[in-house]
Order: structure tokens, then sequence, then C-alpha cells
């Protein structure tokens, strides 16, 4: 999933000035970006705030646009789980915003589609319905149903995804790729504290390594279907890779100086994506990637080519 915006316009828009106008919702929305969606509950036990506080708080930033909410059973009733449903928050008046919109390419890869493994053990993969092929059998993700996975797991190794170079065939210069997918590490189980040093190459290039603090199971994913057990890895963090003219960058923070020049984009005509766990990785924790149908986020692994025309 890239990164959304949403630009309003003051005059016209007053209802989302008044919903950020609090220090409690701010507070909401920072907490659903960094953690990604959660119940009233758990919202009002972190934040430290009566449940009513945050249910009434919550409705406000719904009626504004800037939260969602959707109904799900729980062990007792029901719950209401929030999503968040904007990175960003321009404020800007309406003879401003049409130069603002952005000229950007984008491709979803479903997480199945990879042109290239080499995993070890443990591993497996699953769709929403069921488990594909054998658990801990490396040459299941050779299996033609690795198509409808959502969820892929495995030790060491790594799968590499082969997308179109768009801007290339459109003929327009890249000043940014950006991939974003969803991961945690890998173990028997879940561990919160258990880093994984996830590398990611684009055309053959290490671009840099992110460390996954742990396996994430405290409680179940938004979208990790009921059938899958609960003692399993449940969703991730959902990281966004973007390589520009000055480095490279997980979420806004610069991990490596390898930059567009680098790439050299513009004489390929694909952009193959590799995400793996090196052998010699100081934290060898294992890999989860999270697709449609699990995790937090229900989506597609990403990339969004920022273009100037």
């Amino acid at each position: 999933m890239s990164r959304n915006f949403l630009v309003v316009d003051p005059v016209e828009r007053p209802d989302v000035l008044r919903a950020l106008a609090s220090e409690v919702r701010v507070g909401m929305l920072k907490l659903l970006h960094t953690e990604g969606a959660m119940n009233v509950n758990d919202i009002a036990g972190r934040l430290k705030q009566p449940q009513s506080t945050v249910s009434s708080n919550m409705q406000v930033l719904v009626d504004a646009g800037l939260v969602r909410t959707e109904t799900q059973k729980a062990r007792k009733g029901n719950q209401k789980i929030c999503h968040p449903l904007f990175d960003e928050v321009l404020v800007m008046f309406k003879e401003d915003i049409t130069p603002l919109k952005s000229k950007a390419i984008e491709v979803a890869m479903p997480l199945g589609l990879y042109t290239s493994c080499d995993v070890s053990a443990p591993c497996g993969l699953c769709s929403s319905e069921g488990i594909v092929g054998l658990l801990d059998v490396p040459d299941t993700f050779l299996d033609p149903d690795r198509m409808k996975a959502g969820l892929i797991w495995f030790t060491r190794g790594y799968v590499e995804y082969q997308f179109p170079n768009n801007a290339r065939l459109a003929q327009h210069k890249i000043t940014s790729v950006e991939f974003s997918l969803e991961l945690s590490s890998e173990v028997p189980g879940t561990s919160a504290d258990w880093p994984s040093d996830i590398t990611v190459s684009i055309n053959g290039l290490d671009i840099g390594t992110w460390t996954s603090p742990g396996d994430f199971g405290d409680k179940r994913g938004v979208y990790t279907p009921d059938w899958w057990k609960l003692k399993g890895s449940q969703y991730g963090k959902l990281k966004a890779f973007r390589v520009n003219d000055t480095g490279t960058f997980v979420d806004g923070m610069k991990i490596s100086p390898v930059s567009l020049k680098d790439l050299d984009l513009d004489t390929h005509h694909s952009i193959r994506l590799r995400i793996g766990v090196k052998p010699d990785a100081k934290h060898p924790g294992g890999i989860n990637i999270f697709g449609r149908g699990f995790g937090n986020y229900d989506q597609d692994i990403v990339l969004r080519l920022e273009i100037d025309e």
C-alpha cells in the first residue's frame, strides 16, 4: 500500500480541522498510524483514557473521514476495529491543491507471484482458505497453488518478484521508487522479541536491511482468517522502502546511501524486488510476508514509481 494523502481546503472541510484540534484524537491517530488497526478497548488501555472518551472521540474521527471502523465477533459479543485511512493530512486552499497532485505509477503484485525463490525450512505458504502444499518443504514454493498465497514464511533465503518498468515504457523519468509490504520475523509460534535482519534488493543490488523487532501474535490480525491458529504469526509491520536521489529510506528514515543513480532504472525493462534473510545476517530471525487476506493490511506488494513528466 502506498502512502495515502488527504488534501483538504479548510474552508470546505472545517470538520477535519475540528477533528484534529484535540490532543486525545491526535494521540489516537498517531497510535493507529504506528501500530495499525486496533479495537477501542485496546486504544483506551494504551492511551490510559476511559473507554467512553475514546468511543466518543473515535466517532468524531469517523465522521471526519479520517478513520473507518468495522464490527468483528469477539469472545464476548462484538468489538469495533478502527482503521486509519491516511498517512498524512495536508491543509491547503483550493487554488493551491491542483498543482500538488503527484504523478505516480503503481503496480500491485500478488504475494504468490514471485518469479524465483530459494528458501529453507521451517517454511510454508497459505491462502485465505488453507495451507498450500506441505509445511516445511521448500519445494512447496513451486506449487502452482502458490498463486493464491496470502502469507509466506521461511527461515533463510529469498523470494524475488519481477515488476514491469512502466515508467520506462511510457518514457517518463523516475524520481523515486517505493515498495510497500507487510513484514515480520518468523519463529515457531510467536515472539514479540525476535529480531530479524530483512534485506531488500532491487535488480540485484542490495538497497538496505530493516531489522524486524519480532513475530507478532499478541492478537489476531485484522484480516487473518479464523481458521489460522492463534499461536501462529498474526500480522506484521507495514514498511515502505523508498529510493530517491539522496539514498534509501524505510518509512522516511535513511538506511543506506544507495540512490536512484546506483539503480540505473532507465536502462531496465523490469524492476526485480528480492526480499530475504541472508545466511550471514546478524539477526537471522526468519521472515513472514503478509498479503491479501492476512495481517493488518489487506494488500499485495505494491510498487510505486513517482515520475517527472
